[in-house]
């Protein structure tokens, strides 16, 4: 008798806990913040866990010609949003100029972080950015460590790239052998450059920003800012977590109560049929030799607790890009993203 009373009890202990989670669930959400009036949800989805809930929201910044929900059908973190919503977390996605300077993407994506803390009343966010992003998310915390409880960085070359070092070498180079003075460009430059604003705007109009709110794009001042000249100053300004040497490993992963952490890949061909791959295997060769994902190397990516730098990723499977086509050899960037914010819960984030 005693038995079956004590499965009653557990079974109706069971359905209110059911109750209970299916109840929170869906306060599980992911929003577009397609400019800095305001954030636009795009699912409600059920959990099926709360493995990702975690204490403050998820804030997702993108890197260098990005957007958040391209035409309402392409995210940027390709399936990242819905898989972190689906197991518990909310989860917000910024928009900032597609290609511009660090610091002033940081200021705009600065912005949205306080509309997001007005909209949800929460204190902190957790900020995860890809790429430029992972700079952007460190100048945020920078500047208001008051309002950021983590940030992570994704295939970040937060003591530059070199990759951006070749092409501002190419550029001067080319324009001074033109006979130019420094600050002038040739032609071929100057189109190359205008086109890549070009894109950064049709990524504003893509992500939903409305045409008069459209930001501003600086093709040569974006690319500048990934170099590592850059990055050494930058980082002088903003030094928390980061190792005092180039390969080195950062002392410090938590800085004015802001936890730091970051993960890159080490590979640039992982799946032949992924248009991306040949791109940036050719890239990767501005590395000379040097372990890189096409963009980024493993030592500039490395800031606060680094969870990995040798994933076999590329810059572009660090975001299940191109549509998800991804090595199969190694953890799918969906669990790497999913383990993360699970380890931010763990730590009451």
């Amino acid at each position: 008798m005693s038995n079956h009373r004590f499965m009653r009890r557990a079974a109706k202990g069971l359905l209110f806990s059911s109750i209970a989670f299916s109840a929170s669930s869906y306060a599980s959400s992911y929003y577009n913040c397609a400019n800095a009036t305001g954030c636009v949800a795009v699912t409600s989805l059920s959990a099926t866990s709360n493995f990702a809930k975690t204490q403050y929201p998820i804030v997702l910044a993108h890197g260098l010609g990005g957007w958040s929900k391209m035409f309402g059908l392409v995210d940027y973190f390709n399936g990242i949003p819905q898989d972190l919503t689906k197991n518990g977390a909310s989860v917000y996605v910024t928009k900032t100029s597609s290609v511009n300077d660090t610091e002033v993407r940081g200021e705009q994506l600065l912005q949205q972080v306080k509309t997001i803390i007005a909209i949800t009343g929460s204190p902190k966010v957790n900020l995860i950015g890809h790429s430029h992003g992972g700079i952007d998310i460190r100048y945020v915390a920078g500047v208001a460590p008051s309002l950021v409880s983590s940030v992570t960085a994704i295939s970040s070359p937060e003591q530059g790239s070199k990759m951006a070092d070749w092409t501002v070498k190419m550029v001067t180079e080319g324009s001074a052998a033109d006979g130019l003075p420094a600050g002038e460009f040739n032609t071929a430059s100057l189109m190359a450059i205008k086109f890549f604003e070009l894109v950064g705007g049709v990524m504003d109009i893509g992500s939903g920003v409305p045409l008069n709110q459209l930001q501003q794009q600086d093709g040569w001042a974006a690319v500048n800012s990934l170099t590592t000249n850059y990055a050494a100053k930058f980082n002088q300004k903003f030094p928390a977590a980061m190792p005092t040497s180039y390969c080195g490993y950062p002392k410090n992963t938590v800085v004015n109560n802001v936890r730091y952490y970051s993960f890159s890949g080490a590979q640039t061909m992982t799946m032949l049929v992924d248009p991306s791959d040949t791109v940036l295997g050719l890239t990767g060769l501005s590395f000379n030799g040097e372990a890189n994902d096409g963009l980024v190397s493993p030592c500039s990516s490395r800031l606060g607790e680094v969870i990995r730098d040798n994933y076999k990723m590329n810059h572009m499977d660090s975001v299940n890009q191109v549509f998800g086509i991804v090595s199969l050899l190694d953890t799918n960037p969906l669990t790497v993203y999913r383990n993360q914010v699970n380890r931010l819960k763990g730590q009451s984030l």
